[in-house]
């Protein structure tokens, strides 16, 4: 009888450990691509206060490669943007899941068609339309666009997920039978402490301490003997590696495992979208603010949201006692479960402080969970509720027309709102001013800026210094590939290249014979590009006029004749 419960015991175990992959459909959906899966990006990757949430497959470092519908479907939505996917296409199918496909160079025929009816309709390049359901049906393998590197892309590549229709949460896409070929274990590149509690010491350190480590041979790492007392926490900095690409890409999951418990355990099988902004709490955002590597606490904070714990125990913190030992193991593992060890050895010893933690002290103070205002000569700030994490002392400065609330180290949940009184300026002034927020260079990049009045407001999620700046300087336009009264009877397309200097462009609009023509814009090289093929050319003499304005306001106007039979 013993036997027969331990059976079906383990039976139930092992099917809870892999029940996260084996619930999603295996050979329903076929690959998006005809090429080899090689991955610049995985799911769950950390980034710039968010997740990611898909996978990015390369396409050989060119744009033009066929993407097809992975499954029988319809479209849902269709968007293009400058920013953000670009150009991306989402596929409702039977089974209740959405794909998404992004960064998309054009559509096939049929939905270039469609979309770009619509964008001459509006007379806009950046559209949104949401297709009535079953208008634009698409069958397994069906070509539904060609790869390239719109909207926010930082190289071609193809951004590919699978979202739950119902909750929109997005799910990691090699769940769900794809192979990448990966046979290469974590990389572990830094280990450190966190002191936690009101006493608590590492090393006898009271501040965040970084812990050395060795190889094993049997390929695990030993950390170095670490004293401790009180509460305190682990986190690492480390990435993975599949085949035949040399990306450092996001873990899968992260296991901490304390005298033989899991203390925590977290995996990137979902998330949801609403809750991507925690990530901050999930990284040491100070660290990464200052040396862009983001270290994964292997621990919660109490202002912590995410989903993506499977199990957690003491909030994954470490309540060490004097005299007693603990044997702390970090299992860091990829999708295809190749695992990086690490072992710490960790004694509860008292010991006299030596490296203390520097406290900044103001006369500031920011209560996380309670709105918060600050004036600060020409400017007020207003934080509501719950725009931070913690509490926390700010530094704040202002000269003439500047203000400096403290610095990048500390993130916002939320946004708060900056306001200028600009009365000091004339109505004539005012128009070609506008809030810039200024790099550590104090190089300034124009911020959406709200008038009325005498005041400037802006809503940003950023810390730092802020100041009111003047653009009077119009943007430039010039051709690219043509010159003035030139035939281009063979030319696929038209191209000019925009830039501003400051404010940055905020509208453009182009005409032939005084008839609207679309223009796709992209930021990333300054280029204006029209397609021949769009047949809006009707007389062999074309008068091309092209106005472009930035965001104060300053217009340029571009006017210039070619010919066309």
């Amino acid at each position: 009888m013993k036997r027969v419960f331990l059976f079906f015991t383990l039976i139930l175990f092992f099917s809870l450990q892999t029940n996260a992959q084996t619930e999603y459909p295996q050979d329903t959906f076929r690959s998006p691509m005809d090429i080899p899966l090689i991955l610049a990006g995985t799911f769950g990757e950390l980034r710039s206060n968010h997740f990611h949430s898909g996978i990015d497959i390369k396409t050989q470092q060119r744009e033009g490669l066929p993407i097809y519908g992975i499954g029988d479907g319809t479209i849902t939505r269709i968007k293009v943007s400058l920013w953000g996917y670009g150009k991306v296409i989402y596929i409702a199918h039977p089974n209740g899941y959405t794909s998404v496909y992004g960064h998309l160079q054009k559509f096939s025929p049929k939905i270039e068609s469609y979309i770009k009816k619509l964008q001459y309709q509006k007379k806009s390049y950046e559209v949104e339309v949401f297709p009535d359901y079953g208008a634009l049906k698409i069958e397994k393998g069906e070509l539904i666009a060609y790869s390239g590197n719109t909207g926010s892309s930082g190289g071609p590549h193809l951004h590919f997920e699978i979202r739950s229709s119902a909750t929109e949460k997005p799910t990691n896409p090699l769940l769900y039978g794809y192979k990448v070929a990966d046979a290469t274990n974590p990389t572990l590149l830094k280990l450190f402490g966190y002191p936690l509690g009101k006493n608590a010491l590492i090393n006898k350190s009271n501040e965040r301490i970084q812990l050395n480590f060795k190889k094993q041979k049997d390929g695990s790492f030993l950390a170095d003997k670490v004293t401790a007392i009180g509460t305190i926490g682990f986190g690492f900095v480390g990435f993975d590696r599949q085949d035949m690409a040399a990306n450092k890409n996001g873990i899968f999951s992260l296991e901490q495992i304390v005298n033989g418990k899991t203390y925590s355990f977290y995996n990137f099988e979902k998330f949801s979208f609403s809750e991507s902004r925690y990530i901050n709490t999930l990284i040491d955002y100070e660290y990464y603010s200052k040396y862009r590597q983001r270290i994964q606490k292997c621990f919660k904070t109490p202002s912590n949201r995410l989903s993506i714990y499977n199990q957690i125990k003491n909030d994954g913190k470490i309540s060490v006692v004097e005299g007693l030992s603990y044997n702390v193991k970090l299992k860091i593992k990829d999708l295809e479960g190749n695992t990086t060890t690490l072992i710490i050895p960790v004694t509860g010893k008292k010991e006299v402080l030596q490296k203390e933690k520097k406290t900044l002290k103001t006369d500031h103070y920011v209560v996380a969970k309670k709105p918060n205002n600050f004036s600060a000569g020409p400017a007020k700030i207003y934080f509501p509720s719950n725009t931070f994490y913690e509490d926390f002392y700010m530094n704040l400065q202002h000269t003439n027309d500047t203000i400096t609330f403290h610095n990048s180290s500390v993130p916002a949940h939320r946004n708060f709102t900056i306001t200028f009184d600009a009365s000091t300026y004339t109505k004539e002034e005012q128009k070609k001013l506008f809030i810039a927020r200024l790099d550590s260079k104090l190089r300034p990049s124009h911020v959406t800026t709200y008038k009325r009045g005498n005041t400037f407001t802006t809503r940003t999620k950023y810390l730092g210094t802020y100041t009111i700046a003047k653009d009077t300087v119009a943007p430039k336009i010039s051709p690219k590939n043509f010159k003035a009264k030139q035939w281009l009877n063979n030319y696929k397309y038209l191209s000019l290249k925009i830039t501003d200097d400051f404010s940055g462009i905020n509208t453009y609009s182009a005409t032939i014979n005084g008839e609207w023509i679309l223009m796709e814009y992209e930021s990333k090289k300054n280029t204006l590009t029209y397609n021949f093929e769009d047949n809006i050319i009707k007389e062999q003499k074309c008068n091309l006029k092209v106005v472009v304005t930035d965001n104060v306001g300053n217009t340029k106007e571009y006017t210039t004749t070619f010919y066309r039979k």
